[in-house]
């Protein structure tokens, strides 16, 4: 069957418009020894009441492009094109990339309708303010109530999150928890205003499996309660099985392959995505066996090979094809891959 190129959103899983919905996204960092790209032309769907999982090596861009959704970029980076589109409550649509920075409209988007768990929740609290008080003042900052109100709130929240005697975690300091109990603390401060949209950053990284697994469970059962749409960046396969609806893979800030979680772990159609895949230690396996790794390293971001930017670590990279030109996604099966590979193959099928 021949490959067919069609616009992202005609392939969308969900009948529903895209809580957030990402085109051409670009962002550069430019530094003193050249421009950094961090995300190329990144294109996302987000929905209401599903998970998508955003999944690749450390440096592929998924924080960058997690924090630019919020805007909160560190200079020297910033947009240089693309839209970033939010579908508010009311039905209103705002680009959020064309916002301007400290804008009242992005301020109220922020923590209210969009929310961000970071992946350090110790540099993300602040060190000297309890965390009682670090929750009522974004409960403060985004709706009218008063500081009773916020207070009994945030000890509210805190049970929500499984933290046990909430009211005394409320007047500790960050430094008096443990790691899974501040994680969770900023789970309580992320959702408190009860947002539409949660960007989670690894939020489950040097925790214990026991404690990641029930961070993970309370994210999705707060998903369902809140109809809330999450954006999970990890590069934990395991836990992407767990939790995702849909799964996007990145590689040097480009979407390579996207999906239904199912089509995705099924039949991979990238290079790239069966290698990581392929890389997971699987039980029954032989004792001694060698584990699969994928060659080399993602290359520096000041040097970014032409064309295809995995083809200085993919077995079938086809020299004069893949050196010459960027692949842009297109329908292959199920999902939607990035791979000129795929360009053969609908050549081949005419």
């Amino acid at each position: 069957m021949p490959l067919i190129h069609m616009p992202i959103d005609t392939i969308s899983k969900s009948t529903n418009p895209p809580l957030v919905e990402i085109r051409g996204l670009r962002t550069h960092f430019f530094t003193d020894d050249g421009v950094v790209k961090a995300v190329e032309g990144v294109n996302l769907d987000v929905h209401a009441n599903r998970t998508l999982c955003i999944l690749g090596e450390s440096g592929c861009g998924k924080s960058i492009m997690a924090r630019s959704i919020l805007r909160i970029v560190d200079s020297p980076g910033r947009i240089v094109e693309g839209s970033i589109t939010y579908r508010a409550a009311n039905g209103r649509s705002v680009d959020l990339a064309k916002a301007r920075p400290g804008s009242r409209m992005l301020r109220e988007v922020r923590g209210q309708d969009i929310a961000m768990i970071f992946q350090e929740p110790m540099s993300s609290l602040g060190p000297i303010t309890k965390i009682g008080q670090q929750i009522s003042e974004t409960l403060l900052l985004h709706r009218k109530i008063s500081k009773t109100e916020a207070k009994e709130i945030a000890i509210e929240m805190l049970h929500k999150v499984g933290i046990p005697k909430p009211a005394e975690r409320a007047e500790a300091y960050p430094f008096e928890l443990s790691g899974g109990m501040r994680q969770r603390a900023m789970i309580a401060m992320a959702l408190s205003c009860e947002p539409r949209l949660l960007i989670a950053d690894e939020p489950t990284t040097a925790l214990d499996v026991t404690t990641q697994a029930q961070i993970l469970d309370l994210i999705a059962e707060l998903k369902d309660e809140l109809e809330m749409g999450v954006m999970l960046i990890t590069h934990d396969l395991g836990v992407v099985a767990e939790v995702a609806e849909d799964v996007a893979v990145m590689y040097m800030g480009r979407v390579v392959e996207a999906g239904d979680v199912y089509s995705i772990f099924e039949n991979p159609q990238h290079p790239y995505t069966r290698a990581l895949l392929e890389s997971v230690p699987r039980i029954g396996a032989e004792r001694r066996a060698r584990l699969p790794a994928i060659r080399g390293m993602v290359p520096h971001p000041l040097a970014r090979p032409s064309g295809c930017p995995f083809r200085t670590r993919c077995d079938q990279a086809m020299p004069g094809v893949c050196d010459k030109s960027v692949p842009e996604l297109q329908q292959a099966g199920e999902t939607q891959v990035a791979c000129h590979l795929h360009d053969m193959e609908a050549t081949d099928g005419r």
